[in-house]
């Protein structure tokens, strides 16, 4: 019994002695302005609702936190019409407005953000896509068998060179473009990791976007995994279209795009 009692002291002493203190480095960027700048169009509305969100992202540990601006406004280059936004309400970091579909669909348009006297701007123009043709709940699973299946279908434009940004809700985005299927019908399956109860609703969205966008979005899914939305920090720097015109160094993260959308609301069974 005593050489028992003897034996486990000496483990446990062992065992003490080899611990070693691990340092773990987490990113340590200075903090930049990030700009959700995504307007989704319904092309059925006359006049598209703006908005546009700012953050001033921080160190790895702390919260992220409303970006206060000085200026945002967003102008027609062709026919000199502009907008300002307004934040609203007042500490949260979104900036809105309304502007009429007309100024949007056919010019381009620039997106400018006076930011601690500094000046952030960025160019698009507005892109359309096609809706959605069906969207139906499947029995497939993948490996849990938890999984659920949501099946969607749609049409590809005949001669127009098209990509997409799937919204499934709950910050899960899907890129997808028309090389292997121009001009046709398409069918894809989307899996819900986790099981969703019965009753449940979603927002699925089809999106149109340019290929600049595209491939954005594209790097963001891949470094997140797929749980991450847009404009959330990424676990490293992915730079969209919005430039520092006062200091180069100084970029933002975050995209500004103007698309045509179609949602769906959709059930789960």
């Amino acid at each position: 019994m005593n050489k028992f009692i003897i034996y486990i002291a000496l483990v446990l002493f062992l065992f003490s002695g080899c611990q070693d203190v691990i340092e773990v480095e987490v990113p340590n960027d200075k903090p930049r302005l990030s700009i959700d700048a995504l307007i989704r169009v319904n092309v059925n509305e006359p006049v598209v609702q703006i908005k546009v969100k700012a953050t001033e992202t921080t160190s790895f540990f702390e919260e992220i936190s409303p970006a206060l601006l000085s200026e945002v406004y967003i102008v027609n280059t062709i026919n000199n019409s502009h907008i300002n936004l307004v934040e609203e309400p007042l500490g949260s970091g979104i900036y809105i407005s309304e502007w009429p579909i007309t100024n949007i669909q056919q010019d381009e348009l620039q997106l400018t953000i006076v930011f601690k006297d500094e000046v952030y701007s960025a160019k698009t123009s507005y892109i359309p896509t096609v809706p959605l043709d069906a969207i139906n709940q499947g029995d497939g699973t993948l490996f849990s068998g938890e999984e659920t299946e949501v099946v969607l279908s749609f049409t590809d434009e005949l001669n127009r060179e098209d990509f997409y940004l799937f919204d499934f809700d709950f910050n899960e985005y899907l890129v997808s473009e028309d090389t292997f299927y121009p001009g046709q019908s398409f069918e894809f399956s989307y899996f819900y990791e986790d099981g969703l109860e019965s009753g449940r609703e979603l927002n699925i969205s089809i999106i149109g976007v340019d290929k600049p966008f595209y491939n954005y979005m594209n790097q963001l899914i891949v470094q997140s995994g797929g749980d991450q939305g847009p404009f959330q920090t990424p676990s490293a720097t992915v730079k969209g279209n919005i430039v520092n015109t006062t200091n180069a160094d100084n970029f933002a993260l975050g995209y500004f795009a103007v698309c045509q959308t179609y949602t769906t609301i959709f059930v789960i069974e």
